[in-house]
C-alpha cells in the first residue's frame, strides 16, 4: 500500500476516539479486526468524501463473495467430478462462504450432498466456544447489531499470524447455518497450521496465506483419514491467498518463535456478559 502512496496506520491508533479509548485502557493492545472496524467507521463517518466498504461479515459481502463458489462448480463439471466435503479458513465468513454457499445451496435443495467443514483459529474460536447471539460487530459498538455466533465484541483475541481471522464474530449465514448442523466448525492452533502450510508449500510449490493454513491443515487430516479407511473421496478446499506477504511470520515460525497462546476464558466471559440485552418484541 504504501509503494502506492498510502500512508498506513496500524490499529488501535491515536488518529481516532475509539483507537484512543483503547489504548488508554491497554496500551499494549494487539489490536483485533473489531478495533479496526470501529476506527475505519469513525473516520467514514466524520468525512464527506470517505465511504467504509465492507469486506466480510454481513450476508450481501458473502453473497458477492459467492462466484468463487460458482466458478468451483464450473470447473467440477469440467472434470466430470463432485466435490465430498468442501473446506474453508472462516474469520468473518466472506471467504468461507464464498466457496462453500454454491455447494450449501444445491445440498439445501437436495440436488447433492456434501460435506462442509469451517476452520478457525483455535485462539479465537468464534464458531466452537462462541455464544449465538444478538451482538455489535465492532468494539466501540457504532454498527447494528446482528445474530451471529461471538465472543462478544470487547474481546481481543491474542496476537498470532492470521489477522484475517482475528474477528469476534461470525457472519449471520455462517453463524445460521452452523446451528443447523449444516456446517461443521473446527479450530486448530498456529503452529499446526504453519506446519501444513510448509508441507503444503514441499508438495504444490505454492507458500500459502497464515489464514489459508488453517484450510489446508483440514483438507490434510481429512484426506489421511481417507488414505486410512481406503475411501476415495473429493475434497475443495479454498485456498484463499498467498503467503508472500507474510515471510515474517514463516521467518518466525522457522526460528522457533511461534508458539500457541491460548485465548483468555475469563475475558471471554466478560464480554459475553456485556452483550446487549435484546427484546423479544
Amino acid at each position: 500500500m504504501e509503494t502506492f502512496g498510502a500512508t498506513c496506520i496500524a490499529s488501535p491508533s491515536d488518529r481516532t476516539e475509539s483507537g484512543r479509548a483503547i489504548l488508554h485502557e491497554n496500551p499494549d493492545s494487539s489490536g483485533s479486526l473489531g478495533i479496526a472496524i470501529s476506527e475505519a467507521v469513525e473516520m467514514a463517518a466524520q468525512r464527506d468524501d470517505t465511504k467504509y466498504a465492507l469486506g466480510s461479515v454481513l450476508n450481501h459481502v458473502l453473497l458477492h463473495q459467492t462466484i468463487i463458489g460458482e466458478e468451483s462448480l464450473k470447473q467440477f463439471e469440467m472434470a466430470d467430478d463432485y466435490p465430498d466435503m468442501v473446506i474453508g479458513c472462516t474469520g468473518g465468513g466472506s471467504n468461507f462462504a464464498g466457496i462453500a454457499f454454491p455447494f450449501i445451496g444445491r445440498k439445501l435443495r437436495g440436488e447433492q450432498d456434501i460435506e462442509v467443514i469451517a476452520v478457525e483459529p483455535a485462539n479465537c474460536p468464534t464458531l466452537t466456544k462462541g455464544k449465538y447471539a444478538y451482538d455489535f460487530g465492532d468494539t466501540a459498538h457504532l454498527t447494528p447489531l446482528v445474530k451471529m455466533h461471538t465472543l462478544g465484541s470487547t474481546f481481543v483475541p491474542p496476537g498470532f499470524h492470521a489477522g484475517g481471522l482475528r474477528y469476534h464474530g461470525m457472519a449471520p449465514l455462517v453463524s445460521q447455518l452452523a446451528a443447523d448442523d449444516i456446517v461443521r466448525p473446527r479450530a486448530y492452533s498456529q503452529t499446526e497450521c504453519f506446519e501444513a502450510g510448509v508441507q503444503f508449500a514441499k508438495t504444490e510449490g505454492i507458500i500459502p496465506a497464515p489464514e489459508a493454513n488453517h484450510a489446508v491443515k483440514a483438507t490434510i487430516d481429512e484426506a489421511l483419514v481417507c488414505k486410512r479407511e481406503g475411501t476415495a473421496r473429493a475434497i475443495l478446499f479454498n485456498l484463499c491467498g498467498h503467503g508472500h506477504f507474510d515471510m515474517q511470520a514463516y521467518t518466525d515460525y522457522f526460528a522457533g518463535k511461534l508458539y500457541d497462546q491460548d485465548y483468555d476464558e475469563s475475558e471471554v466471559a466478560m464480554a459475553l456478559a456485556g452483550l446487549p440485552a435484546v427484546s423479544a418484541g
